[in-house]
């Protein structure tokens, strides 16, 4: 794993540069008591900060403790003539708003709770929009939000037309890059570097990059390219020992992160030694030769010595490393970034920041896991409010089916980028440790991963949002399909996902999958049909397939017996309601809302056929065919993008000669524009893809505009 030389598995809270200097020398230790703190629900109050009184029944505050501190900071710049106990104070309440806010309306918690006193720091040390602050991944930036003019709107976040839970361009000047997905910013910060160089600049860039991030390859490449170019810009590597989303660690070997390692990082950020440093490698590089090499590997050994066990690695990729520092010390932050930002030696630096994820609130602390993303929950006790439904998530339905497969299949293996919760291979982990494998925040690899496994004649599952995907692609045309490997790609998310917005939408996997000409292309109209198709997946042995399913839970339809599913007949559809005049053929769970428009429709006296494609690719020309040549009418419905499977239904029938007569062909799919984030229903009725939408469009192609207007209101 790509973290595994530096990241460094450690409780920070009770060993930060103060804490250790209490311990050894203050009144603690000549009264002869140890160094303990008082249990977190005996604590009313901390010097200089007001606090609201622990709830009895929970380890958290139950109301809203005051925040006098942080009413008066609007933006960044209300925050530049604050003492470091202000800024301490600060830190407290704004992570209390996190908290209290993410309560409201449930997001990414544990995250953003770990960078607090970083947030503080650089805005306090920065000035934002000037200077370039990049967040990766965004999901890190509510305390950026909130001190960045957008507090008052934090209880819309993630929902219809309210604040993004990423970083994002449109919401506000000091979002400069998006990052909804992880691992970009070295290298958009990078260009933001050169291109401020190009044009005469003199503004700072910081990328931060963490909770899991620095496990893609991207930030390498751009790593080692920042090295080449020797732009100034610096990359802070927020190491909250998060590998995995959110599950996943590291475990290995740490210094400690204290006294003695704060006072040689700041020794290590002190502007004279630097500029020192740097005339020192001017010197003997205009020597040359042997010398230069003497020194830079004395400078590599003594750094190695005095720093973290991952600074050589950032040395050979050409950063100046900083660190370890302790990611909660305002002080050591505080310090340490104005004297980076105050140096005038050019090129790259790395400051390596060590955070707790979920700090400060003991609920995330003691499972971090399940405080990554949460839903809404009492602050004071930390239970969720999850809604219970009668059925699982398509996400479960594809492990259980998986499990089952696996179960009569000891060849089948499962695989997945650092999203074992999230895609449900968790649970197949779960049943079969030594056939699942997390390979990091690395779709490519995973892809390529995949393929090598199936050369060697495994039968990989390779389980892979289908926004995540489009990371891989190369690799899912070079490296599998153009060879014809049986690799079966599993891609959840399909379609529109709600709160996490557009970066998440799987909107064009249907797109990019079906052109390729070796892959066999399927999705469910159901959570029995996802079963039949993992099955199916597992049965074919000749080339690659894929199979997508949405984010919702089921239907409730029957499953097969024991969780096995029956291998369909590829590229074969079937028909759900024989009709008359006009035909629904839909793909996918589509399907479902084809079924409801047709009741809409019969309700005004209308009986029309709905079909359940099943294949993109290879698709039914027969059922095709003949739903053409017995309509008047045929629409294809999909929740995807231009170019998908409506159009590989057009592109046959045209060539078929099935378009050269009276039969009128419409397409529904998503339009060709990014739909924000919000409520699933708001976001398809958006799309115009509900069943009022689908059933006005068929009395519209008939020419019945009255009824259309009718079953739209």
């Amino acid at each position: 794993m790509a973290l595994c030389g530096f990241a460094f598995p450690i409780n920070h809270r009770s060993i930060s540069s103060h804490t250790i200097q209490h311990c050894f020398f203050g009144k603690d230790l000549q009264q002869g008591q140890s160094c303990s703190h008082k249990p977190f629900n005996q604590l009313s109050k901390r010097s200089g900060v007001v606090q609201a009184t622990l709830s009895e029944r929970g380890e958290y505050h139950s109301q809203r403790p005051p925040t006098p501190l942080l009413d008066t900071i609007n933006y960044p710049i209300h925050m530049k003539n604050l003492s470091i106990k202000e800024l301490k104070q600060l830190a407290d309440e704004l992570r209390s708003d996190v908290i209290f806010n993410v309560s409201k309306t449930g997001g990414h918690l544990g995250s953003s709770l770990g960078v607090v006193e970083l947030t503080v720091a650089l805005h306090y040390v920065f000035n934002t929009p000037q200077d370039k602050i990049l967040w990766d991944v965004g999901h890190q930036s509510y305390p950026h939000k909130i001190l960045t003019g957008r507090r008052d709107r934090m209880h819309t976040i993630r929902q219809t037309n309210g604040l993004a839970g990423f970083t994002k361009r449109a919401e506000s000047e000091h979002d400069c890059f998006g990052t909804g997905h992880s691992s970009t910013t070295i290298s958009a910060g990078l260009g933001m570097a050169v291109g401020r160089d190009l044009k005469g600049g003199t503004n700072d860039v910081v990328a931060i990059i963490g909770d899991g991030a620095m496990t893609a390859g991207q930030a390498y490449e751009a790593m080692n390219n920042a090295g080449y170019l020797d732009s100034d810009m610096i990359v802070i590597l927020n190491d909250n020992k998060q590998v995995s989303l959110p599950t996943a660690t590291l475990d290995g070997p740490i210094p400690p992160v204290g006294a003695l390692s704060s006072a040689l990082s700041r020794l290590q950020s002190n502007r004279p030694l630097r500029e020192l440093r740097e005339v020192a490698k001017e010197v003997t590089k205009q020597i040359g030769g042997p010398m230069h090499e003497l020194a830079a590997k004395v400078d590599e050994y003594a750094r190695g010595m005095i720093s973290g066990s991952g600074s050589t690695l950032f040395e050979e990729l050409g950063l100046y490393y900083i660190g370890p520092v302790d990611g909660h010390s305002i002080d050591d932050l505080v310090a340490i970034l104005k004297e980076v930002k105050s140096t005038k030696t050019t090129g790259p630096v790395l400051i390596h920041v060590i955070t707790e994820k979920g700090r400060g609130y003991p609920y995330a602390e003691k499972a971090a896991d399940k405080y990554h993303g949460v839903a809404k929950f009492d602050p004071a006790t930390g239970k969720q409010f999850k809604s219970s439904a009668p059925t699982q998530s398509y996400t479960t339905y594809f492990a259980e089916a998986l499990i089952a497969e696996a179960e009569a299949d000891k060849q089948i293996v499962g695989i997945h980028a650092a999203m074992g919760g999230g895609t449900g291979m968790n649970l197949f982990h779960r049943r079969f440790p030594s056939r699942c494998f997390d390979v990091g925040i690395a779709e490519q690899h995973a892809v390529t991963f995949a393929a090598g496994l199936a050369c060697e004649g495994l039968k990989p599952f390779c389980a892979i949002y289908s926004s995540f995907l489009q990371r891989g692609y190369d690799q899912v045309v070079h490296d599998v399909d153009l060879q014809k490997l049986p690799v079966r790609f599993a891609m959840d998310r399909a379609g529109l996902v709600g709160a996490d917005g557009p970066t998440h939408s799987g909107s064009f996997d249907v797109t990019y999958m079906a052109c390729l000409p070796n892959m066999v292309v399927m999705a469910p109209s159901d959570e029995a049909e996802l079963f039949h198709m993992v099955a199916t997946a597992a049965a074919i042995d000749d080339r690659p397939s894929c199979f997508r399913y949405p984010r919702g839970n089921g239907i409730g339809v029957p499953l097969p017996p024991g969780n096995k599913g029956v291998p369909l007949e590829i590229g074969k559809g079937r028909i759900m309601i024989e009709g008359e005049r006009v035909a629904l053929l839909g793909y996918g769970t589509a399907v479902q809302s084809c079924l409801t428009a047709a009741g809409l429709v019969k309700e005004r006296g209308l009986n029309i056929t709905v079909a359940d494609a099943r294949f993109c690719k290879p698709l039914d020309h027969n059922l095709i065919r003949a739903l053409a040549k017995s309509h008047e009418v045929l629409i294809t419905v999909e929740e995807g993008s231009i170019g998908g499977f409506g159009s590989h239904v057009a592109h046959f029938m045209a060539l078929d000669g099935l378009l050269d007569g009276k039969l009128k062909w419409r397409p529904l799919v998503l339009p060709d524009r990014y739909i924000d984030h919000g409520a699933p229903d708001d976001q398809l009725a958006e799309a115009g893809l509900t069943p009022s939408h689908i059933a006005a469009t068929v009395f519209n192609v008939l020419g019945q505009t009255r009824e259309a207007l009718e079953v739209m209101s």
